[in-house]
């Protein structure tokens, strides 16, 4: 893997609802700085990017909470509306904090199910793509035939990690490339075996990009990173681990 690499931000515009993703990101880098998509490249996209292309915009108006969304809400001081969209998106509810509440949503422990309110239309929200892996894959495949060339496509999101304060990127969706580097069995600098380590690269991809991408009004919901040498292949998918091998989760259980 090469240790020098760049990272290009993408001002896509403004997505709306039914937007072609892969036409404007193929357009858009051919007018920036990156000029055009390569060969190796790999396309980092917002999860409300992607989500708001498959109008999984909410408005609120259209919600009418269950008695356990009221519940929740006056226990977690959330809106009663905004309970109900996150319950709908969850698993199941492992607890909360002021105006969160903590879900496992396919297999992730998520704050909110993924649902967030900012960069959507005022009174609306945004749920995560139904299915990011695939959507990972059918815009891998739409901007591979626009440019006849092979990339890699991370949806991404941000999420605050145990104990810290601030949001790091992390990988959602993936196609094109592997989304973790197993390296157990290699040696350590005194020749020691890795047993347990494994890297997350798509994860660290996707915290790379989202320093050009940001968080809130910069309008760029999208980055190009070159240079890596990782193997684009026909791959897909964002590895994860069982709740029962979850550090996190397995204390919470404890617990109960």
């Amino acid at each position: 893997m090469n240790a020098s690499f760049s990272v290009f931000g993408l001002a896509t515009g403004l997505i709306n609802p039914g937007d072609d993703i892969a036409a404007r990101i193929v357009k858009t880098a051919e007018k920036s700085e990156c000029r055009g998509i390569c060969s190796g490249d790999i396309i980092v996209l917002a999860e409300s990017m992607v989500a708001t292309a498959e109008s999984r915009v909410i408005d609120l108006k259209t919600i009418k909470p269950s008695k356990q969304a009221k519940e929740l809400a006056q226990k977690y001081d959330m809106d009663p509306r905004s309970a109900e969209v996150v319950l709908r998106e969850s698993d199941s509810i492992i607890g909360g904090i002021p105006h969160f509440l903590l879900c496992m949503t396919n297999g992730t422990l998520l704050p909110n199910a993924g649902v967030d309110g900012s960069n959507a239309p005022p009174g609306c929200l945004i749920p995560l793509p139904l299915n990011p892996d695939a959507s990972a894959v059918r815009i891998r495949n739409e901007i591979e035939q626009l440019c006849g060339v092979k990339v890699g496509v991370i949806i991404a999101d941000s999420r605050t990690h145990a104990m810290r304060s601030g949001c790091s990127g992390v990988a959602i969706g993936c196609a094109g490339i592997e989304s973790v580097i197993d390296d157990r069995g290699r040696a350590d600098l005194f020749g020691r075996r890795m047993e347990v380590t494994k890297r997350a690269i798509a994860d660290n991809i996707s915290s790379a990009a989202e320093i050009v991408m940001g968080e809130t009004d910069e309008g760029v919901p999208a980055a190009i990173v070159r240079g890596l040498d990782i193997p684009i292949k026909e791959v897909s998918g964002v590895e994860s681990i069982d709740a029962n091998d979850c550090l996190f989760m397995g204390l919470l259980r404890r617990r109960d």
